[in-house]
């Protein structure tokens, strides 16, 4: 049963039970239900949309670009409150760095193994991340899983938090598409953490993540979200969490199936990964 089938079964009834009892009887976290923003004062995120905007124009840009930007339109604020708005925002810049964030002490950092792999096939990797979704009185958070080889996005899903469980849902979504030989993904605590990474191994999956300091290591993704923001999110400007699920849900089924891509031959996602799995 998929997330919008359980919150279906809550909507319609079982007022004798509480929200979190049907949540927990239909194994369904809390923050799917209710799906509420991010809230934040309206001076706050005027500047966190606009350092969306700057970051998905030029994703190596730090804290300190992204304040001198800022500054020349006219916004004053400080580097530490730059970066304090990056990270709520999950926003990473993919540029050679010292190390700024601490690991999780619980989880276990697995080596980058795609240094000198060339990408030949579907479901021969797939990669994931999180991206910032700008809604009119906040913000919500965005992750997807895409085929390298086809580019083809194999799930997705949105949540009001960056709580593991809207990225274990994604997985096990993806998960029944296919199932790769790699999983690539950054060293963010949600992928990091033991509830997605038992998920691959007890599939057979090898986990790859990006070593720090490599600039390349997610490009996929990191063109993805230019897709995404460019072509959706900034044209259409979400109202509210139903704006933001029909309009993403409309986008991807765009992207998979009619947007054709310079890289694949002028073909679309889903005819290149359909065609090349039934060829091999």
């Amino acid at each position: 049963m998929t997330v919008e089938e359980k919150r279906r079964l809550i909507e319609f009834g079982y007022g004798k039970l509480s929200i979190r009892r049907q949540c927990e009887l239909l194994d369904l976290h809390r923050s799917n239900y209710y799906y509420e923003p991010v809230k934040i004062p309206e001076d706050s995120l005027r500047i966190m949309h606009r350092i969306d905007e700057i970051f998905t124009e030029c994703p190596f840009y730090g804290s300190r670009k992204i304040r001198e930007g800022l500054r020349r339109e006219g916004i004053k604020i400080g580097r530490e409150r730059v970066q304090a708005y990056m990270r709520q925002m999950g926003l990473r810049a993919i540029y050679p760095r010292v190390k700024t964030s601490r690991k999780h002490p619980e989880h276990k950092i697995y080596p980058y193994l795609l240094g000198d792999t060339s990408i030949a096939y579907p479901d021969q990797v797939w990669g994931t991340d999180i991206t910032y979704i700008r809604l009119r009185q906040g913000f919500l958070y965005l992750v997807a899983i895409i085929d390298w080889f086809s580019r083809y996005v194999l799930s997705w899903r949105l949540s009001n938090s960056l709580d593991v469980s809207f990225c274990t849902e994604a997985l096990k979504d993806a998960l029944e598409r296919g199932c790769p030989k790699i999983f690539n993904s950054d060293q963010g605590s949600q992928f990091t953490s033991n509830d997605f990474t038992g998920i691959l191994l007890s599939s057979g999956i090898e986990i790859s993540m990006d070593g720090r300091g490599r600039v390349f290591d997610n490009i996929f993704t990191e063109r993805l979200w230019r897709s995404v923001k460019y072509e959706e999110v900034y044209i259409k400007n979400y109202q509210v969490y139903k704006d933001a699920r029909e309009g993403l849900s409309s986008y991807f089924l765009f992207y998979n199936n009619r947007r054709y891509h310079q890289s694949l031959g002028y073909r679309t996602p889903a005819e290149v990964h359909y065609r090349e799995c039934r060829g091999r």
